[in-house]
C-alpha cells in the first residue's frame, strides 16, 4: 500500500495506512542505538520500577508510554532513553504520536515511518468538526495497535511546555480514551509514566538546540498494570503519575 498524503481531508486513508504499517526492525533498532550514543541520556527508576517494567514486557502486555513535552528535540532524546532502558525490546513495536505537520517533508516522513511515527491532527491547528472525526480515527487506530500487542508512546500534554518546565500541563482526554477503547478490544495496556528534564532553564519559552539536550535526565515511575474504568479517571491518574515522574527527573538531573 502506497503511503497516503498526510492531510486532514485524507485522514481515513492516513489511519487505514498507519493502522497496518510495520517498521523495519533492523533500521529502527539501529537508529535508536545511534541516538542513544549521540544524546547519552541518564535514566533512573522509582524503586521496583525497572523490574516491574521488564516483567510487563516479558508478559507481552502492551505499553501506553506517557512523556512530558519540553522541546521539539524530545523525540530524539526519548528514543535515546528507550535504547538505554528496559524499553529496548519494544523498539520497532511502538507507535509514537507526532503532529501531522512533520510528515510533510518526504525525508522526515521516511525517518518518522521508520521510527514508528503516527500522525496527530491537533484541534489548535484546524477547524473543530473535521478534527473531532480525525481524533476518533486516531483513538481507534491506537486501540487496534494496542490490541495487537504493540505499544503507544505519546506526549499527552499535546504541545511543548514553554510555560513552566517543572509542572505538567493539563492533559487532553486522549490518553484515557485510548486506554478504554483498547480494553474494549481485549487489550490490557500498562501505563508507563516517563519524566524528562533538561535541567534549569532561565527562559522556558526559548526553544532548545540539540547541543542543549545531551545528558537529559529521565525517570520511570512504577508502571501501572491496573487502570480506572473511566477515561476521565485514567487521564487524572496519568497526569498525577507524569508529574511525579517529572519531579523524579528534575531531582536526578
Amino acid at each position: 500500500m502506497e503511503p497516503p498524503e498526510v492531510t486532514l481531508e485524507n485522514c481515513d486513508a492516513v489511519y487505514d495506512y498507519y493502522r497496518d504499517h510495520r517498521q523495519n526492525l533492523v533500521k529502527a533498532k539501529a537508529a535508536y542505538w545511534l541516538l542513544g550514543r549521540r544524546f547519552q541520556p541518564r535514566v533512573a527508576f522509582a524503586p521496583g520500577a525497572r523490574k516491574a517494567l521488564q516483567n510487563f514486557i516479558s508478559e507481552g502486555r502492551p505499553l501506553l508510554i506517557s512523556i512530558n513535552h519540553l522541546s521539539e528535540q524530545d523525540p530524539y532524546t526519548v528514543s535515546a532513553a528507550a535504547w538505554r532502558s528496559p524499553l529496548r525490546p519494544v523498539i520497532g513495536h511502538t507507535r509514537v504520536l507526532a503532529k501531522h505537520e512533520v510528515f510533510a517533508d518526504p525525508k522526515m516522513r521516511n525517518a518518522l515511518d521508520m521510527m514508528g511515527g503516527l500522525p496527530v491532527f491537533r484541534s489548535k491547528d484546524h477547524d473543530s468538526r473535521p478534527v473531532v472525526v480525525a481524533s476518533e480515527r486516531l483513538i481507534d487506530t491506537c486501540a487496534v495497535v494496542l490490541a495487537r500487542g504493540d505499544s503507544i508512546a505519546l506526549f499527552p500534554e499535546g504541545t511543548c511546555n514553554y510555560v513552566d518546565h517543572t509542572r505538567v500541563l493539563e492533559l487532553g482526554g486522549g490518553i484515557g480514551h485510548i486506554a478504554c477503547r483498547a480494553r474494549e478490544l481485549g487489550a490490557d495496556p500498562v501505563l508507563v509514566s516517563l519524566g524528562l528534564s533538561y535541567g534549569p532553564r532561565p527562559d522556558p519559552a526559548v526553544e532548545l538546540r540539540k547541543a542543549d539536550v545531551r545528558s537529559a535526565s529521565f525517570y520511570f515511575r512504577m508502571p501501572l498494570g491496573e487502570l480506572p474504568s473511566e477515561p476521565a479517571d485514567i487521564t487524572r491518574v496519568a497526569r498525577e503519575e507524569l508529574q511525579a515522574a517529572l519531579d523524579g527527573a528534575i531531582a536526578g538531573y
